[in-house]
């Protein structure tokens, strides 16, 4: 197996364990032998328990020895609730390290240079754009601005409409969409609505398996604004916990969440506007169906543009089919 093919195998193993690492970063790491076969595979575990690489070594037992360690991130030179990634890589005797993303963190960083002094191979960089961009996009924001990633999703018909004229929306999109939609929520740390969402829709803000029973990992709910909600409210059930946050100002919400890392808004067009004024949306996600609608009721509301050349430009960073639509990932320019 060469590098690439093994580092896509370790992105599987850091996706599988997306959302439950907080706040530590999902990391796959994968283990070849001498012969280039996979011996042992694993990802950072929850807080307090083992990184990715000392996972994956201790599957691999003694065919580590001479093998190479694949991991989307740099391994750590430091002591934090777990010894050094860097000292179990050593011990097992792998010839060669190759990872994907160096990491940013000055006091978890120069576990390349350590290894590289021991005389273990070192290739830096391998398929650093598909973890960059997929698996630890949001923790690498949060290591760059100390700010949590947001990102805005929202359905909505060809038209732009995200519920018909009488405010019914239930569903503008279809199955595989949905479905997409909670496995992403479990993957957040946390989903934020206004008050006038839970107000009129009365959702429950969880993440839900293709056969309807809770994922294992549910985010934080939050819910913004001024207006009093019921205490019946769904959204306050105990299928998960919830913060309300009294304010409009999308500054002060993050300001709550600053020890969050991936969060998701998931508000109506009133909320969403007002992040997306202030600044504030690291990606969107658009949810495009087939379908139109017309009506006054859109995805989003005042963005603060005035005129054409006030626009807010994005740039298309994925375009995906699910079912009949269209999933749009969009990034600043």
């Amino acid at each position: 197996m060469n590098l690439d093919a093994a580092m896509a195998a370790a992105i599987e193993q850091a996706e599988q364990v997306k959302g439950r690492t907080y706040p530590n970063p999902p990391v796959g790491a994968v283990i070849l032998d001498r012969e280039g076969q996979i011996a042992g595979v694993g990802a950072t575990a929850p807080t307090g328990g083992p990184h990715a690489e000392v996972v994956a070594l201790r599957r691999a037992g003694e065919r580590a020895a001479g093998g190479t360690a694949v991991v989307t991130l740099e391994p750590c030179n430091h002591v934090g609730r777990t010894p050094p990634c860097v000292d179990a890589l050593l011990a097992a005797g792998v010839a060669e390290v190759a990872f994907a993303v160096a990491d940013p963190n000055p006091v978890a960083a120069g576990g390349a240079e350590r290894l590289a002094e021991a005389g273990v191979r070192v290739a830096a960089g391998v398929q650093a754009d598909a973890v960059a961009g997929g698996t630890l996009r949001e923790w690498l924001h949060k290591q760059r601005t100390g700010a949590p990633h947001v990102t805005w999703k929202f359905a909505a018909s060809v038209d732009g409409r995200s519920a018909a004229a009488d405010g019914t929306s239930q569903w503008i999109t279809s199955e595989a969409a949905r479905a997409d939609v909670h496995r992403r929520r479990a993957a957040a740390d946390a989903i934020v609505v206004g008050t006038g969402t839970v107000l009129a829709d009365d959702p429950t803000l969880t993440a839900r398996l293709p056969d309807g029973s809770p994922a294992d990992h549910q985010p934080l709910r939050v819910v913004v604004g001024v207006r009093e909600i019921s205490p019946d409210a769904r959204v306050l059930n105990d299928d998960s916990r919830t913060m309300v946050i009294r304010t409009r100002d999308p500054h002060e919400v993050l300001r709550a969440l600053a020890d969050r890392t991936d969060v998701l808004l998931e508000g109506g067009p009133t909320l969403a506007g007002a992040f997306l004024r202030a600044g504030l949306v690291d990606r969107i996600l658009a949810y495009v169906a087939p379908v139109l609608l017309g009506g006054p009721i859109t995805a989003v509301d005042d963005v603060g543009v005035s005129n054409i050349t006030g626009a807010h430009r994005w740039r298309f960073d994925t375009v995906t089919r699910l079912g009949p639509d269209v999933l749009l990932g969009l990034t600043p320019p």
